[in-house]
C-alpha cells in the first residue's frame, strides 16, 4: 500500500512539474522571445578510451559570476536565481572532441550526458572537449583522464563537500540555509587546512579527487568556484538533481545518490585504490562503511570529520 501511494505520488508530482515547465516555457517564449540559452558544462571524468561529457542547457536568467566585492543583496538575488533556474528540455547538444562529433538530446530538466570512445588512450589529466547548441558559440567541457599506470596516479580521494571542506553546519538547516543564501564562493569559509592537506594528498594532480555531494546541481557555480577561490585541487563534481521524473520523487535519497556515485567512480577505475573522506554529520561513516563492504581491497583509509 505504502508503495502504491509512492507510485501515485511520483505521477502527480511529475505530471505537475510538467504542466508548470510547459507554462513557463510559454510565457517565455512570448514576453522574453530574445532571451540566451547556453550550455553550463559540469567537471566529470573518463577512462582512458572513453570520454564521458555532462553539462545542462539553461536559459540566461541573469546569474552573474561571484566578486569578492559583492554585497548581500547580490548574494541572495544570485541564490534565487540558481534555484530558480530556466532549464531548456530536449535541446540537441552537439559534443565535439578532436575529429569526433555527436549530438545528443537533454532530458525535460535540461541535462544531457555525451560518451565518445577515443582511437587511442589519452593521457592522464585533464582535457576538454567542445560542446554547443545550434544557435551558440561552443564552452570547454573539463573532463578528468584517470591512469592508474607506473608514474601516474598512486590512489584517487573521494571527498565530501558540506562540512568536510566548505563550512556548512548541515545538520542545521537554518544555519545551512543562512550560508547558502547570503554568501558566495569568496565569502564562504573553508576549513583550516583543507587546501594543504588536499594538495599533499593529490601530489601536484598525479593523484584524482573526486567531489561527491547531495548538494543540487543549482550550486554547481558556486561549488566550483569556491574551490578554486580557496586553491584546493579541483576535480569532478558529482551532485545531484532537485527535480521530480518518473524514476525518483524530488531526488534520490542522500546516502543512495553518494553510494552510486562512489560505486560508479571505483567501477570506472577498477585498479585504483581509493581514500575516502568526509564528516560524522550526514551518515558518511555508514556510507563509506558499506563501500569497503562492496568493495573489498579498494580502501587505503577513511577520514571523517567530527561535527
Amino acid at each position: 500500500m505504502k508503495d502504491e501511494w509512492r507510485e501515485r505520488l511520483i505521477r502527480l508530482g511529475y505530471a505537475a512539474e510538467g504542466r508548470f515547465d510547459r507554462i513557463k516555457y510559454r510565457a517565455a517564449e512570448r514576453f522574453q522571445p530574445d532571451r540566451v540559452s547556453y550550455v553550463q558544462p559540469y567537471r566529470w571524468y573518463a577512462g582512458a578510451k572513453m570520454i564521458q561529457v555532462r553539462g545542462r542547457v539553461l536559459q540566461n536568467n541573469g546569474l552573474a559570476t561571484a566578486e569578492a566585492d559583492d554585497n548581500i543583496w547580490d548574494n541572495i538575488l544570485n541564490t534565487y536565481r540558481r534555484f530558480n533556474s530556466d532549464e531548456l528540455p530536449h535541446a540537441e547538444v552537439t559534443v565535439r572532441f578532436g575529429e569526433q562529433e555527436i549530438v545528443v538530446e537533454a532530458d525535460e530538466e535540461g541535462y544531457f550526458t555525451a560518451q565518445l570512445a577515443t582511437e587511442k588512450p589519452l593521457a592522464a589529466g585533464w582535457h576538454s572537449a567542445e560542446v554547443s547548441l545550434a544557435d551558440s558559440e561552443p564552452v570547454d567541457a573539463p573532463f578528468l583522464v584517470v591512469s592508474d599506470v607506473a608514474d601516474s596516479a598512486e590512489f584517487g580521494i573521494i571527498s565530501d563537500i558540506d562540512d568536510t571542506i566548505l563550512k556548512t553546519n548541515a545538520t542545521n538547516l537554518l544555519r545551512a540555509a543562512q550560508l547558502t543564501i547570503l554568501g558566495n564562493a569568496h565569502t564562504r569559509l573553508a576549513f583550516a587546512g583543507v587546501a594543504a592537506f588536499y594538495r599533499a594528498l593529490s601530489h601536484d594532480g598525479r593523484n584524482p579527487i573526486f567531489y561527491v555531494s547531495s548538494s543540487p546541481w543549482n550550486l554547481y557555480d558556486l561549488l566550483d568556484d569556491f574551490i578554486i577561490a580557496q586553491e584546493i585541487p579541483t576535480g569532478p563534481l558529482c551532485l545531484r538533481d532537485l527535480g521530480i521524473d518518473r524514476n525518483k520523487f524530488i531526488t534520490t535519497a542522500h546516502g543512495q545518490h553518494k553510494l552510486a556515485q562512489i560505486e560508479a567512480i571505483l567501477t570506472t577505475y577498477p585498479d585504483l585504490p581509493f581514500i575516502l573522506i568526509g564528516d560524522s554529520g550526514q551518515k558518511d561513516p555508514e556510507i563509506y562503511s558499506e563501500i569497503v563492504s562492496r568493495f573489498p581491497n579498494r580502501v587505503l583509509a577513511i577520514y571523517i570529520r567530527d561535527v
